[in-house]
């Protein structure tokens, strides 16, 4: 188990980038093989973050980096902190936490025409004007935060940040709402170099030398 340490609350962007990376080493979450992402495209390591949410400690320390950017004795920064299903759960019930504040999720729901959408259930609620928190684990396309934008906007509440733990999206420095267009920043603890591609023989390398390839959190592998 991490041990959390003192001072995270001071920590400069510095420090924290090389201290993320120590713990998702040290837990064994970064793998090598042939994976498909959820976003359905192709890489040849993955980070699995549940070896990191599953530890407590190591989950607070590195919440405790963000949270910090939005403590004020002066006043209430944030109202509530939302996340996507699975990791976002984990990371808005202890974002919130840090914050005194709720820690809610928005899962994913299909409609009846076949498209997916984030919804808030379960009597989850965000009033018009509400402050709210974005956090996420690992940022590959952004499609899981992306897709709680509108759910946000839609209930009247005001965005001030999205947080995520990892970017290995290759330079997303803002979501913007496939509704409004509005623009949100975006922060990330550890910013990874993680090459993915489009499965298939032309364009992931795996797939072109018959690598079969491995779904996480599914049960086996399949040939491309």
């Amino acid at each position: 188990m991490t041990t959390v340490k003192s001072s995270v609350e001071s920590a400069t962007r510095a420090e924290i980038a090389p201290r993320t990376e120590e713990v998702f080493r040290r837990s064994g979450a970064l793998t090598e093989g042939h994976f498909q992402l959820k976003s359905g495209r192709h890489s040849e390591r993955y980070l699995e973050k549940f070896l990191v949410l599953q530890d407590p400690a190591a989950t607070g320390e590195l919440v405790a980096y963000w949270a910090a950017r939005y403590r004020s004795d002066a006043e209430r920064l944030v109202d509530v902190v939302a996340g996507p299903t699975t990791g976002g759960i984990i990371l808005a019930f202890e974002t919130g936490r840090r914050l005194g504040v709720r820690g809610i999720f928005a899962e994913e729901v299909r409609a009846a025409d076949g498209t997916f959408s984030r919804v808030f259930r379960r009597g989850f609620r965000i009033e018009p004007g509400e402050r709210v928190l974005l956090v996420d684990d690992i940022l590959t396309t952004g499609g899981s935060l992306l897709g709680i934008l509108p759910a946000v906007e839609a209930a009247g509440g005001e965005i001030v940040g999205c947080e995520v733990l990892v970017d290995r999206s290759g330079g997303i420095a803002a979501l913007t709402s496939p509704v409004t267009g509005r623009r949100y920043p975006l922060s990330a603890l550890w910013t990874l170099e993680l090459p993915s591609f489009e499965p298939g023989r032309e364009t992931c390398p795996s797939c072109a030398r018959g690598v079969p390839v491995h779904v996480p959190g599914s049960s086996g592998t399949s040939a491309h």
